[in-house]
């Protein structure tokens, strides 16, 4: 491909999330120009069940895309790459015939495949699973969610029948619709997370693919986040922008963290919150709590890193909200953790779609222990932020005790670093310093970094280091005695949602 030098033009990136799709022009400072947010529909058809109508999601990345080139002041010609990132779990599938989704996508928080999940761990699924994939066989990744649409969707069972049921990761779905239907491919960050990828082969697992009841599921061709992903081309007057830098959201933060090397480590606290630390480019056993998943690609080598998932993060903040009413903007929720001036014995276990890593505990609720007739909603509200952090923490140690060298320090990101309580009590329960990133959108930075430098736009992983703005530390300055006195009343409240299993 030509290319476009630094200084000359700009990168689009586009974040495909769990809440909505944004759209940001990069300059060649790496800095946000413009952006569009487009929001979409949350589906909720029945308990811990969770969609996205793919139509509504490629309509508002077309239409992002065209605002931000038309109202961004570079046209088409100034854009040097798209890049891509998405939420990653989530699943779609569609006719290629006809290109229409045979069902809505399910989201990566949907426990519709829990029982598929639960029956084959006891059929001894697990451990091959694990063995291939660096997974644990669990319904929060794609394989399982797949299974569910072939077996109940009618029209997905008509498509496999006549050879003609492709599915596959959100990115995907859009490279596939983005270039016109010429490219069928994810990268292998987002394979990773399916739970039908062999990670150390850096294929598709047959196996795997029967195990679940997918032969004949047409499957995007893997290939590294830094590839060519073909031409998009956009609703409006010329706009036609080479695709390079597909990842997951996830992936994409770390990569703009630049995060590159091993022990590097991130937390991106959106809806739920990923925990991931850089291992290099040889694989480790991540043990039960954590599971293993490929970096990314880049320059035909793959790299790996341990992860962990929690499930509600901002979700849980947002159900406080929206759901029980206990305060009008995230501003107002600040303020009352802090006039709290502690918790009061008060706990919050998010667990509306089970519980994650480390704890990996489905059909279970979330719980609010610890009331007294001193409790208010300063305490609930409190215990919901302080909640975000004690899942943190529960990661941290985990990765932790499989690693040689304990993190020194968190990088973060995401809309919730905002929060200046959150941050300091996240600092303040892991006992290391948290250095919250000067960009916010550390997901979009980070697949415009990697389309960059596959377009050679930027020059080398040592030049985009270098425009890199300082992070603000927050330093731990909790004794550890109440540290301890905090996480041992963390501990007790998870059992005590865990022990209501049904």
């Amino acid at each position: 491909m030509d290319s476009t030098r630094a200084g000359d033009g700009y990168i689009v990136a586009v974040d495909q999330s769990t809440q909505a799709t944004k759209a940001l022009l990069f300059d060649a400072r790496g800095a946000p120009k413009h952006r569009v947010t487009r929001p979409h529909a949350q589906i909720y058809p029945g308990a811990g069940l969770v969609e996205h109508d793919p139509l509504e999601i490629l309509a508002n990345v077309e239409s992002a895309i065209s605002e931000l080139v038309e109202r961004g002041g570079a046209p088409a010609s100034s854009i040097a790459a798209l890049s891509i990132t998405n939420q990653r779990e989530t699943v779609m599938a569609w006719d290629s015939e006809t290109g229409e989704p045979v069902c809505n996508a399910l989201v990566w928080q949907d426990s519709r495949g829990a029982a598929l999940c639960e029956r084959l761990v006891a059929e001894g699924l697990g451990p091959k699973v694990k063995a291939s994939t660096g997974l644990k066989l669990d319904p929060y990744f794609s394989a399982s969610k797949l299974a569910w649409i072939v077996r109940e969707s009618e029209a997905a069972s008509s498509a496999l029948a006549a050879g003609r049921l492709m599915a596959g990761t959100v990115d995907s779905w859009l490279v596939w619709n983005l270039t016109g239907r010429e490219v069928f491919a994810t990268d292998y960050s987002n394979a990773s997370r399916t739970m039908l990828f062999d990670v150390h082969r850096l294929r598709w697992d047959g196996e795997l693919l029967r195990a679940f009841g997918l032969e004949g599921v047409r499957l995007p061709e893997v290939r590294c986040s830094d590839a060519d992903f073909g031409v998009a081309r956009l609703p409006g007057p010329g706009i036609s922008l080479p695709i390079a830098g597909v990842m997951g959201d996830s992936h994409a933060a770390l990569f703009g963290h630049c995060g590159w090397k091993a022990g590097d480590a991130k937390a991106t606290y959106g809806t739920g919150t990923s925990l991931m630390s850089n291992i290099g480019d040889a694989p480790v056993d991540p043990g039960e709590g954590v599971v293993l998943s490929l970096a990314w690609g880049r320059g035909g080598k793959a790299e790996y890193v341990l992860e962990g998932n929690i499930h509600s993060s901002a979700y849980t903040m947002r159900w406080l909200k929206d759901n029980l009413g206990m305060f009008s903007d995230y501003a107002e929720a600040e303020s009352l953790a802090v006039q709290a001036g502690g918790n009061g014995g008060v706990y919050l276990v998010p667990a509306f779609s089970g519980l994650g890593a480390p704890h990996w505990v489905h059909g279970i609720g979330g719980i609010i222990t610890g009331l007294s007739h001193g409790s208010d909603r300063r305490h609930v509200v409190r215990a919901g932020l302080e909640a975000i952090a004690f899942q943190v923490r529960d990661l941290v140690a985990e990765m932790n005790s499989r690693s040689r060298a304990p993190l020194a320090q968190l990088h973060v990101d995401g809309g919730a670093t905002r929060n200046a309580f959150l941050m300091q009590f996240q600092a303040d329960v892991l006992g290391i310093p948290v250095a919250v990133s000067a960009i916010e959108e550390l997901s979009a930075l980070g697949a415009a970094y990697m389309g960059g430098l596959a377009r050679g736009f930027w020059s080398s992983p040592g030049e985009v280091a270098s425009l890199q703005p300082e992070a603000r530390k927050y330093l731990p300055a909790m004794a550890e005695p109440e540290r301890d006195r905090l996480v041992a009343g963390w501990k007790s409240a998870v059992d005590q949602a865990v022990s209501r299993k049904i």
